[in-house]
């Protein structure tokens, strides 16, 4: 007959070693790699996350597996995602293979249907985040645009896109920096 609660005392005594082990690994290695790390994840800390987690399952309670594997083995992909990340603040061709774009859904109160296909948002998707910005007509918006973590902007249609900075990056909007600032590239 197979056991309910309790196959073996070793294994729960196991558990008890592994479990602490496991969360102190984990809380030094978000410390260590710093905000991003628990800050809105891109794809792929979403995938180093979702990794982490598992790995720390099998170490606490795979007895194939030994804690100090699924340590070497967090702290491994939390390295690679360190040089992942700072390679892509040095190049532009790794950045845009790397990470996703913004991608504007709505202009001037117009859906765009192909980016939201594309993106498989839907126009209830949208219609929610213009209301979560106070506003109840698209008429009333000037872009509603995804981001990179997949949270949405609305810029309402007083904003003047030709002074707006933070725009620079997104395709298919125009701006123009103020006078006096200089360009960044």
């Amino acid at each position: 007959m197979d056991p309910i609660l309790l196959d073996q005392e070793s294994d729960l005594v196991r558990v008890l070693i592994s479990a602490p082990i496991m969360y102190l690994t984990i809380v030094l290695a978000i410390r260590l790699s710093g905000k991003r790390a628990t800050s809105q994840m891109n794809n792929f800390d979403w995938i180093v996350t979702v990794a982490i987690g598992s790995l720390v399952g099998s170490g606490i309670v795979l007895k194939g597996v030994t804690v100090l594997e699924s340590v070497a083995a967090i702290i491994t992909l939390l390295a690679l995602q360190w040089v992942l990340t700072k390679s892509v603040l040095h190049s532009k061709l790794l950045s845009k293979l790397v990470k996703a774009e913004p991608v504007v859904l709505l202009d001037s109160g117009v859906f765009d249907e192909k980016a939201m296909r594309r993106e498989r948002v839907t126009k209830r998707e949208v219609m929610s985040a213009i209301r979560q910005h106070g506003l109840v007509d698209p008429d009333q918006v000037r872009w509603v645009i995804l981001e990179t973590n997949a949270a949405f902007s609305v810029v309402p249609k007083g904003a003047n896109s030709q002074h707006i900075r933070a725009l620079e990056d997104v395709d298919g909007i125009e701006t123009v920096p103020q006078a006096g600032r200089a360009q960044t590239s």
